[in-house]
């Protein structure tokens, strides 16, 4: 594709990740900068956002929003009416991604496993006391459709916990998750290939929020350190993943490797991702930076391959 054409990188917006989607969105456009494209500028994604693009008439949008709105499949439809190009997944795999349980759910119909789950309903106390009985210590409680691990809580063997005074600040439905220990595994996903899985290891109790997007609070080990065959088992898991989905551009997908305290040495799926961060502490980048890609052509790859109406 010719490089005499208008980028705008979305970035911003009001949601839990606005922060993570302004560094991301800054990496962008200087990449796209660097690249020489004609003209680069950038959006703060707002609820005027028809009226921005509009006034900007770009060629392709870069998104680098992360969370509801931007990576939920709403910004998609917007942008399939106006008829412009945009990065990453459309509409359907956003809208599939964006929710945990139904991430899940398609994804089981090609073989890949996930952890022991219930749903958390507000204000259905005793239905839920029993659902955390059922799953018992140590367990999760995550939000059904936000990222960046906003909302996470692990509650081990020895933590009170009281649903009746849980404050749901992430919607009235939550996803509560049998906790399993093992190594965690994160795999990129470029043009439909598995590119390599590499290992997190948080400095704090999970890979949270802070130890994500907070420079010395996490290990990566590149090439993760399992064996042979199940890097490769990972690598087709997450391919798989990938395609049921819908998934197009760059994607990545979440594992972990049940290794630990008398696990089954089997990967379960915690999440697929379709709009991964582009900050300097980012996975995909350090993945493919491993396998030869740099960050640059990455983001050319995403602008070649920008489209509008596929799913």
């Amino acid at each position: 594709m010719t490089k005499n054409i208008h980028v705008a990188v979305l970035m911003g917006g009001w949601n839990s990740e606005r922060e993570v989607s302004l560094r991301s969105g800054q990496a962008a456009y200087e990449a796209l900068v660097k690249l020489g494209y004609a003209k680069v500028s950038k959006i703060d994604f707002s609820r005027e956002i028809y009226q921005q693009i509009q006034e900007l008439k770009p060629d392709v949008i870069f998104n680098a929003l992360h969370g509801q709105y931007g990576e939920d499949g709403r910004l998609q439809g917007l942008l399939d009416i106006l008829n412009i190009r945009y990065t990453h997944s459309g509409i359907t795999a956003s809208a599939i991604c964006m929710d945990k349980i139904l991430t899940r759910k398609v994804c089981s119909s090609v073989g890949v496993l996930s952890p022991q789950y219930e749903i958390l309903k507000k204000g259905e106390d005793a239905q839920n006391k029993e659902k955390i009985f059922n799953i018992g210590k140590p367990f999760v409680i995550k939000p059904v459709n936000e990222g960046s691990s906003v909302g996470v809580e692990v509650i081990l063997q020895n933590s009170q916990f009281d649903i009746s005074k849980y404050e749901w600040k992430y919607g009235d439905e939550m996803i509560l998750e049998k906790y399993l220990a093992g190594q965690e595994i994160q795999v990129a996903v470029m043009n439909n290939k598995a590119l390599g899985a590499i290992e997190i290891r948080p400095k704090g109790l999970f890979y949270d929020y802070t130890c994500k997007y907070t420079a010395g609070m996490t290990d990566y080990i590149m090439p993760a350190e399992i064996s042979e065959e199940k890097y490769a088992e990972v690598l087709e898991l997450a391919q798989k993943c990938h395609q049921v989905v819908g998934c197009k551009g760059v994607s990545r997908v979440d594992f972990i490797l049940n290794n630990k305290d008398d696990g089954d040495n089997n990967f379960y799926l915690l999440e697929v991702n379709t709009h991964p961060g582009f900050t300097q502490t980012s996975l995909v980048p350090k993945i493919a930076k491993y396998v030869g890609i740099s960050f640059e052509e990455i983001v050319e790859y995403l602008v070649n391959s920008a489209s509008c109406g596929i799913s």
